[in-house]
């Protein structure tokens, strides 16, 4: 697995300007933690089987994972959710990727186990969320934060800056799979201030 956590998070300036996104506090956790727990359904959570990449203030970001899971520190740019797959080529090893955006909260049960365990390891597989007024296809289904990627997809992209949506998903047959989990990206001080709220209110968090 791929945890995604190098992005700069402008638009949630003053409170990335210390902080990398991914560790911003989120109920008793963090962003990045909570992702990280959610990948660990599914995948051992070691530096072998999950890699968490890196870009600004990456030596936060380093430090507070160092030891559980393999750290690709981008530099002198990032390089995107497509060039980040490219940069870990060799410690892939030729395997698929389940890929998910530190970012990205979930509330509720989204099947993890089935999302991986029922994908024909042939088709990008998405999971999604219904939003008529932010979709990202077919003019309903919005991007949920995780993605499956098979390998014979992921060994043609190179190290350098590109997104998956750019260089894979707009040309490629998609597997969407909808999640009747709540989703929300804390792209923006208002959508963190919801997940956060979420997050309190919800006695399982999924």
């Amino acid at each position: 697995a791929l945890v995604l956590a190098a992005g700069r998070g402008r638009r949630l300036r003053p409170l990335t300007d210390l902080t990398p996104k991914p560790l911003l506090p989120l109920g008793d956790t963090t962003l990045l933690d909570a992702v990280l727990a959610r990948v660990g359904e599914v995948v051992p959570v070691d530096p072998r089987s999950v890699a968490v990449n890196a870009h600004w203030l990456a030596e936060q970001v380093a430090a507070h994972v160092d030891g559980r899971v393999h750290v690709s520190v981008e530099q002198p740019q990032a390089l995107g959710t497509a060039g980040a797959v490219g940069a870990l080529q060799d410690w892939r090893d030729g395997r698929d990727l389940l890929i998910a955006n530190g970012d990205a909260v979930l509330v509720g049960d989204i099947g993890l186990v089935d999302f991986v365990t029922g994908w024909d390891r042939e088709r990008p597989r998405l999971l999604v969320v219904r939003d008529s007024d932010r979709p990202d296809f077919d003019g309903t289904w919005r991007f949920a934060g995780m993605s499956l990627l098979p390998a014979t997809i992921a060994a043609t992209l190179p190290a350098r800056p590109a997104g998956l949506y750019e260089a894979v998903w707009r040309h490629r047959d998609l597997d969407l799979v909808p999640a009747a989990a709540t989703f929300v990206d804390c792209g923006t001080p208002e959508d963190y201030e919801a997940a956060r709220r979420l997050v309190k209110s919800a006695p399982d968090r999924g």
